[in-house]
């Protein structure tokens, strides 16, 4: 899937609101996939992207977490957590077989909707500093 056209989408996120990846052309999209809410690694890794969004904005770049959770379920986790991105809602798993990601899977598509990193062995802890870190690089 490297280097390839990312497939698009139409999920909703945690207050019922839909985003499709095509509406973010244009912009370098952090696309996240995570097994559950409110699990202790995917909690870690969301603060992570939380407490990094002003960074990750600087750069141009939107975050947006995906997994098989429900609208619900991802209304209370960003509540709880105050996340200030988008959690997206696959319940039905199509997004994550599309992107095969049946584990922590990160990927990063470039603005013209292209996937330019996959990361599949993602720290909580540091993810959201490792890719700030890939795309200031680019932007360089």
């Amino acid at each position: 899937m490297l280097h390839q056209l990312a497939p698009d989408f139409t999920l909703l996120d945690q207050n019922g609101q839909p985003h499709s990846l095509h509406d973010y052309l244009g912009k370098w999209v952090i696309l996240y996939f995570y097994p559950k809410d409110d699990t202790p690694g995917c909690t870690t890794e969301a603060c992570n992207f939380r407490d990094s969004l002003r960074d990750l904005q600087k750069l141009g770049v939107v975050t947006l977490g995906v997994s098989k959770d429900s609208v619900a379920s991802h209304g209370k986790f960003a509540a709880k957590y105050q996340l200030n991105f988008p959690l997206l809602s696959d319940p039905d798993r199509q997004v994550i077989e599309q992107y095969q990601a049946f584990s922590r899977t990160t990927y990063l598509i470039d603005p013209k909707g292209m996937i330019a990193k996959i990361y599949s062995k993602v720290n909580p802890t540091q993810h959201a500093s490792e890719i700030i870190q890939d795309l200031s690089h680019v932007h360089r």
